[in-house]
């Protein structure tokens, strides 16, 4: 099934966590987009959405558009809510979907921040169904023995995070 404005889904697998729920930092927001070179040509899928910054922060700053997805009810409500509130709701939107079961093919730049053995788990689903030209941005853990195209690093005061970038 295909759904408006080239979001898809694929049928469905039983629900899966791939992740706790943690917040990533405005810098951190601000650098995987950046390395990921997101422009309003992108539709940013951010997997593991939560309240849904990556895509409203490249909706807000470059004019791209976004799908975030999670299996929390809770924070697709709060991520509808902060678009809504950022004015940007006509270029993102959020679901509440198993990331296992989600089409990526009309993604141009994929986020994640997920768990080392959930990139894992989505590395050949990401590799086989993304477009050449496409791109993966991951924060703090990287796909492997699958090199990344290229890595950078953030700080705080108190860490440093990895950003790494993969160009199909």
């Amino acid at each position: 099934m295909k759904s408006a404005k080239g979001f898809g889904q694929t049928p469905h697998q039983p629900a899966t966590s791939l992740a706790p729920y943690v917040r990533t930092l405005p810098i951190v927001v601000d650098a995987m987009l950046a390395l990921a070179q997101v422009t309003a040509e992108d539709l940013v899928y951010d997997l593991g959405c939560g309240d849904g910054r990556i895509v409203i922060t490249a909706a807000e700053q470059w004019g791209a558009r976004g799908l975030g997805v999670d299996l929390d009810p809770e924070r697709i409500r709060e991520a509808k809510q902060r678009a809504k509130q950022a004015g940007i709701e006509h270029l993102v939107r959020f679901k509440q979907q198993n990331l296992l079961n989600l089409k990526l093919s009309p993604a141009t730049v994929v986020a994640l921040y997920l768990l080392p053995g959930s990139n894992l788990r989505l590395r050949d689903k990401l590799r086989s169904e993304l477009a050449p030209g496409s791109r993966i941005v991951t924060h703090s853990f990287d796909m492997g023995d699958w090199p990344p195209s290229q890595v950078t690093q953030v700080s705080d005061v108190i860490n440093t995070y990895p950003i790494y970038l993969w160009q199909l």
